[in-house]
């Protein structure tokens, strides 16, 4: 039977049992969920509480849904470099897949490296003549790694391996080397490992004996003799900076040791004497850093309490750039190393960084910086900052959607049931009124260590631009925030951190803008998995929901699941064997039968992190018990939908949904 739950149906009485309910499910929430902050860790940065009702839908008349192929006029990127004369080299999905793609000085942008399978990470030869990149198939995750004419061409597979999986490509000065990242598939362990660009010839440099660490290339030494690398464990909480020797592959560390500290290095100054590096603070901040190769000593540059990433050195090695991510967005500096001045860059507000914490990054005379731009209304690009008249200017044109008609967004706070507080980017309609009618979405991010910015994105664009009230909350357990706040959610996934959606949720209600009938909640992998675990353990807040490839059993999850995504399953919840209580009560299929909310399940059918075999539990499940549930699965698709056919798809059927089940009347949603 398929529920309606729109407005015209719903009376006060109605209406305000379910406004109790919420409070009910919160003030349940303080007495039955943990997630403590880690002892002897700083809190996160103080932040103050949003008022609810100081949140304004701009009235402005001839808006409307923004369409949703429109929205894909925009593209997606996770990585850019500079080519030769002041060209960029970006990967981007301008043309419907992922690839390549060359943006000249001063003309027009051209698909390099024309592919229907996704090219990732470019890397040019100091030389200027080659880009190597790594590529997969079907979105299965098993990447090689291929080399170009940096100007277009014929790629060349330099790796071809089948069962090994070479990622984070690093050319060497003299244009000879490639280092890269190395991990057969059956095992969880990263190598690296080094490959000649002419003959292809290639050989590991470490064999790791435990199998929870990875090695990951940074740079090659002036000299080519040997790489400064990170040696870090799978879950990302403590690592260290090593020197090693390409010719006996002997490991020497610079930091200090992995397994009560978090070091990672950034880059390598051009004399090889300094390293940029991201530590970890006693308090658990994450701060940018420079450590001396020599004498081994670590100096924070500039002391804050929001997350810090160090950055590129400029081509002389004089000035080294860092980010400061404030509450998702970014701040980036310019660090004098003679004068031990820090200077604010005058760049855009929104995220400045990319996915790889590779840019911003100088040009090859140091007179300009290469960086992205985004806000939740400006979709990505790369933009050029001119060291000298201190002016940002757009280089590539990605996009040809006008961000007058999107929906703006702010970061807001609010206090959870237990008082924590928890930032959000929140998207705002207009035109709406205060009168407890407006549908709204809460939008968990993936991760869960991972933290939604002020950046561009279509799901929330689409939604808000058809009047939905969208909120993206930052729970326990996201990035940018400190150790403590990162740690708050082990052994309780679907705990402590559901209580911050659900708290996101009530903020939503209080702006008096959205009626607790109409809010549905939606989101991706762990935001999936949250989404599920919403539904099922609070099924009468929600009345509608859409799980894109979503956890739902932890147990089969961690049975299927490739032996990195295990080890890291092992540091959220302990391991299935003697955490079996654990993986219970984080599970959503614990609390499934539950649900009410109608379900629609969206998954891609080449997913090696969250297997189909997931979506597979909860369509069965539910169907045997006659809920409102459907599923589409994407072929050739894995862990997210790259080809353009398929994002547009599968935003559609969200919107769809949500039109039939939210909104008292259906929109196109197209």
């Amino acid at each position: 039977m398929i529920r309606s739950s729109s407005a015209a149906k719903l009376d006060p009485v109605r209406r305000r049992a379910l406004r109790r309910a919420l409070c009910i499910s919160l003030a349940a929430f303080v007495l039955t969920t943990a997630g403590t902050a880690g002892a002897g860790l700083a809190e996160p940065p103080p932040r103050a509480l949003t008022p609810p009702t100081s949140i304004i839908s701009p009235q402005r008349a001839g808006v409307g849904p923004v369409p949703i192929a429109m929205l894909f006029k925009t593209a997606n990127s996770y990585s850019a470099v500079w080519g030769d004369r002041g060209s960029i080299i970006y990967n981007s999905d301008q043309g419907g897949r992922m690839n390549l793609w060359l943006q000249l000085a001063n003309g027009p942008a051209r698909l390099l490296l024309p592919s229907e399978e996704r090219e990732l990470f470019p890397r040019v030869t100091p030389d200027g003549k080659w880009v190597i990149y790594q590529s997969d198939h079907g979105g299965g995750e098993i990447y090689d790694l291929y080399v170009a004419p940096a100007t277009g061409g014929t790629p060349r597979n330099l790796t071809m391996t089948d069962d090994v999986n070479e990622t984070m490509p690093v050319p060497s000065p003299d244009s000879r080397l490639v280092a890269y990242s190395s991990r057969v598939k059956t095992a969880a362990a990263t190598d690296l490992g080094v490959a000649d660009l002419k003959t292809g010839a290639k050989r590991l440099l470490t064999h790791e004996a435990d199998g929870v660490m990875m090695w990951t290339p940074i740079a090659f030494s002036p000299d080519g003799r040997s790489l400064i690398a990170n040696r870090t464990n799978i879950g990302q909480t403590h690592g260290a900076v090593y020197r090693v020797d390409l010719a006996s592959g002997a490991a020497t560390r610079l930091t200090a040791e992995e397994t009560n500290a978090y070091n990672v290095a950034g880059d390598l100054s051009s004399d090889g004497r300094s390293v940029s590096v991201t530590l970890e603070s006693p308090g658990g901040d994450r701060q940018a850093a420079i450590l001396d190769a020599v004498s081994g000593k670590l100096t924070v540059i500039r002391p804050d309490r929001w997350e810090q990433k160090a950055g590129r050195f400029s081509p002389d090695g004089k000035t080294l750039l860092f980010a400061s991510n404030v509450d998702g967005r970014d701040v980036i500096y310019a660090y004098d190393l003679k004068r031990k001045s820090v200077k604010l860059l005058p760049l855009p507000v929104g995220v400045n960084t990319d996915y790889y914490a590779d840019l911003p990054v100088f040009s090859s005379d140091g007179r300009k910086i290469l960086f992205p731009h985004s806000a939740g209304d400006i979709p990505l690009e790369y933009w050029i900052y001119d060291t000298m008249s201190h002016v940002s200017r757009r280089a590539t044109h990605m996009a040809s959607l006008e961000p007058d008609r999107l929906p703006k967004t702010q970061v807001v706070h609010y206090a959870s049931a237990d008082g924590t507080v928890v930032s959000g980017v929140l998207w705002v309609p207009y035109n709406l009124k205060r009168d407890g009618h407006a549908a709204g979405v809460i939008y968990p991010h993936g991760g869960p260590t991972g933290q939604t910015k002020d950046s561009f994105d279509q799901t929330p664009a689409a939604l808000a631009s058809r009047g939905y009230m969208v909120l993206a909350p930052n729970p326990r357990g996201s990035t940018g925030y400190g150790r403590a706040f990162l740690e708050a959610n082990r052994n309780d996934l679907g705990g402590g951190d559901l209580q911050d959606e659900v708290a996101g949720l009530q903020f939503l209600v209080a702006t008096g803008y959205v009626d607790p009938a109409h809010v549905g909640v939606t989101g991706g992998s762990y935001g999936g998995f949250m989404t599920m675990m919403a539904i099922s353990k609070t099924p009468s807040l929600w009345a509608a929901a859409v799980d894109e490839f979503g956890i739902v059993n932890w147990e089969s999850m961690f049975n299927r699941a490739a032996p990195p995504l295990r080890e890291y399953i092992v540091s959220l919840i302990g391991d299935p064997e003697h955490n079996k209580a654990v993986y219970t009560k984080t599970s959503p299929l614990t609390f499934l039968s539950q649900e009410t909310a109608p379900l629609l399940v969206l998954q891609g059918e080449n997913d090696i992190r969250v297997p189909k075999e997931e979506s597979e539990q909860i369509v069965a499940f539910l169907r045997a018990r006659g809920r409102t549930v459907d599923v589409h699965y994407y072929p050739e698709e894995g862990h997210g939908f790259s080809k353009r056919e398929d994002q547009i798809d599968a935003l559609t059927r969200t919107v769809d949904w949500f039109d039939r089940f939210l909104k008292p009347v259906a929109s196109s949603g197209n």
